[in-house]
């Protein structure tokens, strides 16, 4: 098979990351070499590659769902948002520019040849490559700066599905009006339809997938069932809403409340992922004082913009919640932009240009932003914990102790550099993804349990068995509920140009205005 297909979808949080790592993982059970691209993605949430460059987590979900190395030319184009109108632009892996939504724009001519090379390069490396859309290709207003949708589509001759989420309603009208908004040229592309998070009897859909396939001339190649423990590390801070499975306690065990708090510019908020597959472990992402006074653990993430997400601590009062937790000894744990935070002091003139600001006061720490980001992958112990340890750093930040504390770090790295600080119940750490090593996870839910005076009971399987698990069942749903026959076609020969263009005509809109 050697072929390429773009994934586009409604909206936001349709459905087009876990179809694209679907279709990856189904492609790669059948033993074909394939690789995901994003050309420009939006998130806070990112990772390292082993070469130390920032990609975007949904790409190395489906690198992981297609079994290869995730690299910086999966996702050529990352903006993280850094406030209400900035933002910081990743290319290639690497800080590119600070911009706001206009002056990105101008940026886009001599990003495009940067987008456009990169999937070049993974085409000629693999059998097939799945691409994934942004948000929605009818954003006419956003058409002629467009990177990731219909540009991509035409510059690349990229076959396109358009899917859609059921369970938000209305269904026939944004997969027909998100054809019909494109011009003709960009409706070339388009070849089908999947329907994500189907309820039901699906028979009670047929006629409406019938007529939708007569007025369109495109067919829906499959519809995915909602799955209720369908679970999977999002980018997308909406996806925080919609919680994930958990699982009871073992015979004899308690369960532990882990609230995590919900920042307005969180990152990495898949950190606390792992700790979701520990049988009897409840996460909740919150704001409520209520739930920071009454967690087992409390966790302060990462952010992009910490020292207005530290403002907002303050100003809704969790600052004093916060600080009444660590007063009565409970386990507090702040991860980057979270650790930086509980310190006592942030100097910022990089990312919030702020200066100098105070910090919780829980740690004895002081933070200084510089414009080098430090991006690495770390692996260690923590000798407090008795345990082995292993994460990465994405960060501009550079906490320092004290030099009179005599605190023990919470990790040391293999090349002997320390790293957080233990305070009594209050910890911090510069490490994201320390909580998927099992040993280090466990080893700290047990301290946690042991200070609130339950039993915790460790699960027995890995995290990365609970991921490789997850991503096996997002293949299963492509095999089961798509028409793979048509998928495969549609990857080697690309779309039918025959497929008729929806014409929406002038009269026909001015006279729905008139009526109106």
């Amino acid at each position: 098979m050697k072929g390429a297909l773009l994934v586009a979808g409604t909206h936001s949080d349709a459905g087009k990351s876990v179809l694209t790592a679907g279709i990856c993982r189904w492609l790669a059970r059948q033993g074909v070499r394939v690789a995901p691209f994003k050309g420009q993605n939006m998130a806070l949430n990112s990772v390292v590659t082993a070469s130390g460059a920032e990609v975007g987590r949904a790409q190395a979900m489906q690198a992981a769902a297609a079994g290869v190395e995730l690299e910086a030319a999966m996702n050529p184009i990352l903006i993280k948002p850094s406030g209400e109108r900035h933002s910081q632009v990743i290319v290639m892996g690497e800080p590119y520019a600070d911009v706001d939504a206009r002056s990105y724009r101008s940026l886009k001519d001599e990003l495009r040849p940067i987008v456009a090379a990169a999937l070049a390069d993974l085409r000629s490396r693999y059998d097939v490559v799945i691409c994934e859309g942004a948000g929605s290709p009818a954003e006419i207003n956003l058409r002629d700066s467009d990177l990731t949708n219909m540009w991509l589509a035409r510059e690349a001759d990229l076959p396109t599905l358009i899917v859609a989420d059921i369970d938000r309603g209305g269904v026939f009208a944004s997969l027909f009006g998100t054809l019909a908004l494109l011009d003709h040229a960009d409706q070339a592309q388009v070849a089908g339809f999947v329907i994500n998070k189907f309820r039901g009897d699906q028979s009670i859909l047929a006629p409406g997938l019938e007529q939708l396939e007569r007025l369109s001339g495109r067919p829906t190649l499959g519809v995915l069932p909602f799955v209720e423990d369908l679970w999977l590390e999002a980018e997308d801070s909406l996806a925080l809403d919609a919680g994930a499975p958990e699982s009871a306690p073992p015979p004899g065990a308690d369960t532990l409340d882990v609230a995590v708090v919900r920042l307005r510019y969180i990152s990495n908020f898949t950190d606390a992922d792992a700790l979701r597959g520990e049988p009897g472990v409840r996460v909740r992402f919150t704001r409520s004082a209520a739930d920071i006074e009454r967690a087992d653990l409390v966790i302060i993430p990462g952010t992009k913009a910490t020292v207005e997400d530290l403002e907002r601590l303050r100003q809704t009062g969790l600052d004093h919640a916060l600080a009444a937790r660590a007063e009565r000894g409970g386990p507090i744990l702040g991860i980057c932009g979270g650790y930086q935070m509980l310190g006592e002091r942030i100097d910022d003139e990089v990312e919030s240009r702020r200066g100098s600001v105070a910090g919780l006061g829980l740690l004895p720490v002081a933070t200084s932003f510089t414009a080098q980001k430090l991006r690495r992958l770390r692996v260690g112990s923590s000798p407090w914990l008795g345990s082995e340890a292993g994460g990465y750093e994405i960060r501009h930040g550079q906490p320092k102790l004290g030099l009179e504390t005599n605190l023990q770090p919470l990790l040391v790295a293999a090349d002997g550099e320390p790293d957080g600080v233990v305070n009594g119940a209050v910890l911090g750490t510069s490490w994201h993804g320390v909580l998927e090593h099992d040993g280090f996870r466990r080893a700290l839910l047990q301290w946690v349990a042991a200070r609130a005076g339950r039993r915790f009971i460790p699960g027995t399987e890995s995290f990365s068995e609970v991921r490789a698990r997850r991503l096996d069942a997002l293949g299963e749903l492509i095999e089961r509920h798509v028409n793979t026959a048509a998928l495969t076609d549609l990857i080697e020969h690309g779309s039918d140009r025959s497929s008729p263009a929806i014409t929406i005509e002038t009269r026909q809109l001015a006279a729905l205005a008139d009526h109106r």
